[in-house]
């Protein structure tokens, strides 16, 4: 990738700032594309002189797309939402920067997620799933790589269970069979530079991402209890009482996000995944500690209960 530009829709965000480094690490120029440039400068000490543009770009907006992709060696689409308008996003927008991507001969490698479906019985999932067809139709040689959950510092998944597990003396679990392989973002963003850096082999498959272990809500609502020292009491939600409370307003997750948690998110049989890219998959247990130190009582200077949780 020494020397290649590669244009980022949406190179800002929790993913896109790992994609970024990994790129300028193998030389790469990087252009961050997004409605609000301005949102990811943090990005700019991490290259060298010159290394990274940035530019602003709505993938609604086919010829803000166009502009942003001009001149790409590659490009690379992050963009993702749960509000809104979800098939403008993940279908139209999806088919822009493919359509951006063909029309300037660049690779493409569009990120989706496990659960992508078009017949799919949450909105979430249908959008995902009618956006990789517009990107096969639009640009067929593009590699679609497919993430489980992705944890990291800066993730709002695992992050958000420890600040319930920290601040709450019970804490509700809704969905607690529900299955998930979270894989390491850092992991996600080699695999995406490795699909990049070799478009031949891997462009036109789909890759589904996902780390070394399953691991029900329920017991990774335990990890994360053990890892920051906290003997929670859980609680776990019937059903019917989660569905109830998706549908209130104001609640932390939404009716559409309740279907979501109603299909497992693991990798298919035989689907190729992170060891066909070459990428070794990182244990949660691995990285997590790190980061989640802050949920600690006294932090780094406190006893941690290795049997809490």
């Amino acid at each position: 990738m020494n020397n290649k530009l590669v244009t980022l829709i949406g190179g800002g965000g929790f993913l896109g700032r790992y994609i970024a480094q990994a790129l300028l690490k193998s030389g790469a120029r990087v252009r961050v594309a997004q409605r609000d440039p301005r949102q990811a400068f943090f990005l700019k000490p991490l290259g060298g002189l010159g290394q990274t543009q940035f530019v602003a770009a709505d993938v609604t907006r086919a010829d803000t797309i166009a502009n942003a992709v001009h001149g790409a060696d590659a490009v690379v689409n992050l963009v993702g939402t749960f509000a809104g308008n979800l098939a403008q996003v993940h279908v139209e927008g999806a088919r822009n920067v493919a359509a951006a991507a063909a029309a300037n001969g660049a690779a493409l490698v569009h990120v989706s997620a496990i659960g992508a479906d078009a017949n799919g019985d949450s909105s979430y999932a249908r959008s995902k799933g009618a956006g990789e067809d517009a990107v096969r139709a639009a640009c067929p040689g593009a590699t679609i790589l497919r993430p489980s959950t992705v944890f990291g510092r800066e993730d709002q998944f695992v992050n958000r269970f420890a600040g319930m597990i920290a601040g709450l003396p019970v804490v509700p679990i809704l969905r607690a069979g529900a299955r998930f392989q979270p894989v390491f973002v850092g992991d996600v963003a080699h695999a995406t530079v490795a699909a990049l850096d070799d478009a031949g082999t891997f462009g036109g498959r789909t890759f589904e991402l996902g780390g070394p272990e399953v691991l029900t809500m329920r017991e990774l609502h335990q990890r994360i209890a053990r890892h920051i020292g906290r003997r929670a009491r859980f609680v776990e939600l019937p059903d019917a009482l989660g569905g109830l409370l998706a549908a209130l307003p104001g609640t932390p997750i939404s009716t559409d996000q309740w279907k979501l948690l109603g299909h497992d998110s693991v990798v298919s049989a035989g689907a190729e995944g992170l060891a066909a890219l070459g990428i070794g998959a990182t244990p949660l247990d691995a990285v997590a500690p790190d980061w989640l130190v802050r949920f600690r009582k006294a932090g780094r200077f406190g006893l941690i209960n290795r049997t809490a949780g």
